[in-house]
């Protein structure tokens, strides 16, 4: 017979704490081998209704199952590449009325800058050159790191489809693997686990799907009203970026903007970009991420901004992509482990209206 030992609160947390900092430090030394695999696992739960229905349905063997739910979801994404492809090379032909509206672009800054910050043109090139020379010097590195993270991007298309498959395959081979290592009369424990994590998971991608439906048609209407001339290409990176906490946002900005000048030069127009961003985030933020993202996964925001950042800093913006899909999975367990069920009402969306303190007092004798 096992004997349970109880532990004090202190040593429970105390171990607690150990183990979030070993997985930290196991995820942060090899998120390179670890980063493709959790997106890897992301798809593959995705694709697991496609997967059951053509395995189990239609009685497909499993490994021409696997790789049929791999060639849907590489035609998708293919699709959509070839979209942007297209409207991308209408964009290259305007290449000349590019660089002419950014050039007077350009001079309608330094203008600006000399009215109202009462610097010279001269004094404001000089400092451009002085730039420039810097970024100039720091080219070869630059270069460098470009290169090595298009290859890592490379590499990444690559074997990501090879785990999606192979997750597939071995899908039941993993879960009985989980099933020895609890035991039998947690079975029932295991299993609501794993059917919570593979709903939480399909809601999410699914909601992600949705929003970045959302804000493409918001954000290409919002253009195609200012004018400008390839809405519904901006609309869709604008998107599919919107996907990438904080920075994506930025991303599709920048290239907006940008795209804008096969238009015209006109800074109302700039502005009108700027507005049209700041309208859709603010839709986003505080109507789309609280109705789709947020009721699907139950974080709260707290958590989950902290879980970007730190995604974001172990392993960029794939970090950052996996950071709440991680969340959600961790207080799945968390709710269903009594020991740890406090940390997971804390990673909870819940507002408790009011808490009062139940004192028991003691009682004094006479």
């Amino acid at each position: 017979m096992i004997r349970t030992i109880k532990l004090p609160f202190y040593a429970k947390l105390a171990f607690i704490l150990v183990s979030f900092i070993s997985f930290a430090f196991i995820f942060c030394a090899g998120k390179d081998i670890i980063t493709p695999v959790l997106m890897a696992f992301l798809f593959a739960v995705l694709l697991v209704p496609i997967f059951t229905f053509l395995h189990g349905r239609l009685k497909f063997p499993r490994h021409l199952a696997a790789a049929c739910c791999i060639l849907i979801f590489a035609a998708f994404i293919v699709g959509i590449l070839i979209f942007i492809s297209y409207q991308v090379s209408d964009i290259a032909n305007d290449f000349d009325t590019i660089k002419k509206n950014a050039n007077a672009f350009i001079t309608h800054i330094h203008k600006f800058v000399k009215d109202n910050f009462h610097v010279s043109i001269g004094e404001q090139k000089k400092y451009i050159d002085t730039v420039a020379k810097d970024s100039v010097q720091n080219g070869k590195a630059t270069i460098g790191s470009a290169l090595l993270s298009i290859t890592d991007l490379l590499v990444d298309c690559t074997i990501i489809p090879i785990y999606t498959f192979l997750f597939l395959l071995y899908k039941d081979h993993f879960i009985l693997f989980l099933a020895k290592l609890v035991n039998k009369e947690d079975h029932s424990i295991l299993k609501g686990i794993l059917s919570q994590i593979k709903v939480s998971i399909n809601n999410y991608i699914v909601s992600l799907i949705i929003e970045m439906i959302v804000v493409s048609v918001l954000t290409a209407l919002g253009l195609w009203i200012i004018g400008i001339k390839y809405f519904i290409l901006l609309g869709l990176i604008t998107g599919i970026l919107n996907v990438i906490p904080y920075i994506g946002i930025l991303i599709a900005g920048i290239i907006t903007v940008l795209a804008s000048l096969t238009g015209t030069a006109d800074t109302s127009i700039i502005v009108g970009i700027l507005i049209v961003n700041v309208i859709v985030q603010l839709i986003d933020n505080n109507l789309l991420v609280p109705l789709i993202i947020n009721s699907k996964v139950e974080i709260n925001a707290f958590v989950s901004i902290i879980g970007i950042i730190v995604g974001g800093a172990a392993a960029g913006i794939s970090g950052m992509f996996l950071a709440i899909p991680l969340l959600a999975i961790l207080k799945i367990i968390f709710d269903r482990i009594e020991s740890l069920e406090p940390w997971g009402y804390l990673m909870g969306n819940h507002m408790p209206r009011k808490f009062t303190w139940r004192i028991r007092k003691a009682r004094t004798e006479d």
